[in-house]
């Protein structure tokens, strides 16, 4: 299938899938116009890149997966690197998290702190 055809298939832009074919995660062969073409598999793996994102990782970090991308994804075993991967994005993501926490108290204690203009008029 056409580039076209696999973005409307896995609702990915066709400027995304040129993006996951150059950092190699998947792979089409060249019509004799030039066109890419790719195999039905590529459905699933884009799928599954998709879920991967999804779940916070990055394309870097996907590529680790590369193993499972073709099956499902969700319930492949990954590789040793993969899980260390996965862990370490968690990390960062449970750190901004609590960043992203505190910064939202301090702004909503800033807020109460605020004299309502019911008081200002007293």
């Amino acid at each position: 299938m056409r580039i076209g055809e696999l973005a409307r298939r896995t609702g990915v832009s066709a400027r995304a899938l040129r993006h996951y074919e150059a950092a190699g995660l998947i792979a089409s062969a060249r019509a004799a116009n030039g066109y890419r073409v790719y195999a039905e598999g590529a459905v699933a793996r884009v799928a599954n890149i998709r879920y991967l994102l999804g779940a916070g990782l990055t394309l870097d970090d996907v590529s680790a997966f590369r193993s499972c991308l073709d099956g499902d994804v969700s319930s492949a075993p990954p590789s040793a690197r993969a899980l260390e991967i996965a862990r370490d994005r968690l990390a960062v993501l449970d750190a901004r998290i609590a960043a992203q926490t505190t910064a939202r108290n301090r702004l909503a204690a800033a807020l109460a702190a605020i004299p309502s203009p019911e008081n200002l008029r007293a």
